[in-house]
């Protein structure tokens, strides 16, 4: 059982340009949503001091820069991380690789990236993966999780399987959660925030649908209720 609050279980995705931008995401969604993404595009425009603005408004951040390199590369940069406050940070490699990151780690969770929610089978094929990617996706798990990491970052698909080989006792954070009517964008393997955590998500990151919202606190909200719902059904609160 883990003791996450409502105002947490979406992680907000300030894919943004500018910090200017990222913050005003963040006054605007803050009495709604506790927990903030800060990925490769907004690190480079707006670096820690971005992070740390979050952190001080007392909400999370997961730093989504998908940590891939030599292994001790990766824990020197683990390291960097460490003692900053953040919640989460991504990290994606072999075994040696992941294993390096969660050696490093003192007080941040280390997920593991497992298949890019923008990759479908098509695109597994050509990069020379001959399997389904339910297989990949809990094979990388298993094995993230076997050397140390504390959850994985995965499609909602994967969950259920994820949960029923794996057990409850990592995190499963989803991206590419999409309303039903919005599945235009880059994405291809999603699922509705409603379908993610009756799957066994402990959290979801969203970002286009709630920008693109008419009323993105209504929408949060609504996304919200639909969670304590799957939970309360599940006894999972």
């Amino acid at each position: 059982m883990k003791p996450i609050s409502l105002d947490k279980r979406i992680i907000f995705a300030l894919d943004v340009e500018t910090a200017t931008e990222a913050r005003q995401w963040v006054k605007k969604l803050e009495p709604q949503i506790k927990f903030f993404k800060v990925g490769l595009q907004l690190f480079l425009a707006g670096g820690f001091e971005m992070v740390d603005w979050i952190l001080k408004r007392d909400c999370e951040v997961m730093l989504d820069l998908k940590f891939f390199d030599v292994p001790q590369t990766v824990a020197s940069a683990v390291k960097q991380v460490d003692g900053r406050g953040v919640s989460f940070t991504t990290v994606h490699g072999n075994d040696a690789i992941l294993r390096a990151a969660a050696e490093a780690r003192q007080g941040v969770k280390i997920l593991a990236v497992t298949v890019l929610t923008s990759l479908d089978q098509g695109d597994l094929n050509d990069l020379g993966f001959q399997c389904h990617p339910e297989e990949l996706v809990l094979s990388r798990a298993r094995r993230a999780l076997a050397v140390g990491c504390d959850g994985v970052v995965s499609s909602g698909l994967e969950a259920p399987r994820l949960r029923s080989e794996l057990g409850e006792n990592f995190l499963v954070v989803v991206p590419g959660v999409r309303p039903v009517e919005n599945r235009t964008d880059d994405q291809k393997r999603v699922v509705t925030v409603r379908d993610a955590f009756q799957n066994g998500a402990d959290y979801v990151v969203i970002g286009r649908p709630l920008k693109q919202a008419a009323d993105p606190l209504k929408m949060a909200a609504e996304m919200q209720e639909q969670i304590r719902e799957v939970l309360e059904n599940t006894g999972k609160v």
